[in-house]
């Protein structure tokens, strides 16, 4: 090819050499925010034809006792001579339309679309952001920081009255739910880690038990 290629890492070969859907087709995508564009559709006549060649006069000729797979391969064989060229030349025409939907970032080579350029600067929006979006998303930040800290402040002040001695169960022994903490288990309601304590005497009670191993007080 006589002109330089642009667009290398961001484009995809969407070309046909054979059949009735041959022709020359390019997808080219912004590499910021990954929109496409696709150059317009290229037919290529000598892929039809050898499409036509091949799968309508190779069957005749199949009929009358001839060998078809030398005509296909003949067939194949002219749409694959001028295939390379002609494909060349259609990628450098797309290139040509491509540039005029695309800018090139002189600072980190990037194509990238009309969204997604800093006109003013020259450059692409990744390295010149908008000022007016960088402020808004600075002033978003330390909107979010400020809140965060007085939230972890408020969280410390809390802290003061939480019980940090008694242990607890995180999951129910019995059923296997999450208990988040709590006395009682929310999916079967079996008391956890706290231990039941008998009414009269203080004294641990085991789990299930009618009455207090230390006294005979009934729970």
């Amino acid at each position: 090819m006589s002109t330089e290629i642009y667009f290398t890492n961001n484009h995809r070969d969407l070309c046909e050499q054979y059949g009735t859907g041959a022709g020359f087709q390019f997808e080219f995508n912004c590499t910021r925010c990954q929109d496409t564009w696709r150059s317009p559709f290229e037919r290529f006549t000598t892929g039809r034809a050898a499409s036509w060649v091949s799968k309508g006069v190779g069957a005749a000729w199949n009929m009358l006792g001839g060998n078809g797979s030398t005509i296909s391969n003949a067939a194949d064989g002219l749409a694959g001579a001028t295939w390379g060229s002609a494909r060349d030349a259609a990628f450098e025409r797309a290139i040509a339309n491509a540039q005029g939907h695309f800018h090139r970032c002189a600072r980190c080579t990037h194509h990238v679309c009309a969204k997604c350029w800093n006109a003013a600067q020259g450059l692409c929006l990744g390295c010149a952001p908008d000022t007016a979006a960088e402020a808004e998303a600075a002033r978003q930040r330390g909107l979010n920081e400020a809140v965060s800290e007085r939230a972890y402040a408020a969280g410390q002040s809390t802290a003061q009255s939480y019980d940090v001695q008694t242990p607890r169960q995180l999951v129910c022994p019995q059923c296997n739910h999450e208990t988040h903490g709590s006395a009682f288990c929310p999916g079967c309601g079996f008391r956890l880690a706290d231990p039941a304590k008998c009414t009269g005497c203080q004294a641990v009670v085991p789990a299930g038990a009618a009455f207090c191993p230390g006294c005979g007080t009934r729970q």
